[in-house]
C-alpha cells in the first residue's frame, strides 16, 4: 500500500503473521487492536465535547442531529440513531441517520452508493440552521458524506466530521473535526474492525452526552426509557426504586398514576406533588432535577 494512503488502508506490522497463528492468538491480536481503537477515541474527547455542547444548543432551538455515512461507518450511525428513542424517550427524528443508498443499501452491501456526492447533497436538503450534520467516514473522503456536508453547510447547519484519518480530505468541510487516529487495521483496509470500534464508541458517547445535557437521565439512570414490554416495565419500576430508595410497590403505584411515564413518576415521588403538577413542571423545566428544584423539592 502506498505511503500516501489513509492510515486505515495501510498494512499493520503487528498482525503480519496473523494467518499462521492459533485461534487464541488471533483473537488476542484482534482485541488488542480494538483496545487501541478505544484509546484513540478517548484522545478525541476535546473536539467531541465541543460537538456535544454545540449540538445541545441547537436542539434547544428546535433542531435535530443528522448522521450521514456509508458502509460500516454508516451502519453504525443507523444503529446509534435507532436506539435514541427507546433509550431516552425522545421523539422520533431528533436523531436521524441518512445512509448512502437508503434502506436497500443498508442490508445489501452490493448496493453501493457511497460515491454519490449528489445523493448526499439531496439527503441533506432537509437541514436548516438549527440542525447538526455529522459526517461519519473512516477514510475521511467518502463522496456521499462530502456532498451532505457541503449542502448542510450551505443551509447554515453545524457540520461535524467523525473520521479515523488525521489528514482527512473532508476536514475543511467540518466546523468541528473529531479524529480517532486508529492507524492500520488488523486486516488491511477492513475498517469494520478497529475504525468501526472507534466510530461506535464516539457515536455512543456523543449521543448519550447530548441526551444527558438535555436532562434525559437522572444520575446514571435511564429515566426516559420507553417501556414497551413486560421486562422494560419492570425495569422502569426498578429505576424508580433505585432513584428514590422506595419500595417497588410504591414505585409501581406512582408509575401507574403517571400513565407509565418514568420522569413524571420520579418527580411525583421526590416531591409528593400530584401527577399533573409533575408533568407540568417537566414541561416547563426539562429534566427531573430541574423540575424537582422548581417544585421546591430535593433531588438526591
Amino acid at each position: 500500500m502506498a505511503q500516501g494512503a489513509p492510515p486505515t488502508e495501510r498494512r499493520n506490522p503487528r498482525t503480519a503473521d496473523i494467518d499462521t497463528l492459533e485461534s487464541g492468538e488471533v483473537l488476542r491480536l484482534l482485541l488488542d487492536e480494538d483496545a487501541r481503537a478505544v484509546e484513540a477515541a478517548r484522545a478525541a474527547t476535546g473536539p467531541l465535547a465541543r460537538a456535544v455542547d454545540e449540538a445541545h444548543l441547537r436542539l434547544t432551538r428546535g433542531g435535530g442531529v443528522h448522521y450521514f455515512g456509508a458502509g460500516a461507518s454508516g451502519r453504525l450511525a443507523v444503529l446509534d440513531a435507532t436506539e435514541i428513542t427507546p433509550t431516552f424517550g425522545v421523539e422520533r427524528g431528533l436523531f436521524t441517520a441518512h445512509f448512502a443508498g437508503g434502506a436497500a443499501a443498508l442490508t445489501d452491501s452490493s448496493v453501493d452508493q457511497e460515491d454519490a456526492a449528489e445523493l448526499g447533497a439531496a439527503d441533506a436538503q432537509v437541514l436548516d440552521q438549527y440542525d447538526v450534520a455529522v459526517g461519519i467516514t473512516a477514510s475521511g473522503s467518502t463522496p456521499y458524506v462530502a456532498g451532505a456536508l457541503r449542502a448542510a453547510h450551505a443551509a447554515g447547519a453545524l457540520t461535524v466530521l467523525i473520521t479515523c484519518n488525521p489528514l482527512a480530505p473532508l476536514c475543511e468541510q467540518a466546523d468541528i473535526l473529531v479524529v480517532a487516529d486508529t492507524g492500520p487495521e488488523a486486516l488491511t483496509g477492513s475498517t469494520r474492525l478497529k475504525a468501526g470500534t472507534a466510530t461506535k464508541v464516539l457515536l455512543n458517547a456523543f449521543s448519550t452526552a447530548v441526551m444527558i445535557k438535555a436532562g434525559r437521565t437522572y444520575s446514571n439512570l435511564m429515566v426516559g426509557l420507553v417501556a414497551t414490554n413486560a421486562k422494560l416495565r419492570e425495569r422502569a419500576v426498578s429505576v424508580l426504586a433505585e432513584a428514590t430508595d422506595l419500595s417497588k410497590e410504591a414505585c409501581r403505584a406512582a408509575l401507574e398514576e403517571c400513565g407509565g411515564r418514568i420522569p413524571d413518576a420520579l418527580v411525583r415521588l421526590l416531591t409528593g406533588c400530584p401527577p399533573d403538577q409533575a408533568r407540568a413542571a417537566l414541561a416547563a423545566h426539562p429534566g427531573v432535577r430541574a423540575a424537582v428544584a422548581a417544585l421546591g423539592g430535593h433531588a438526591g
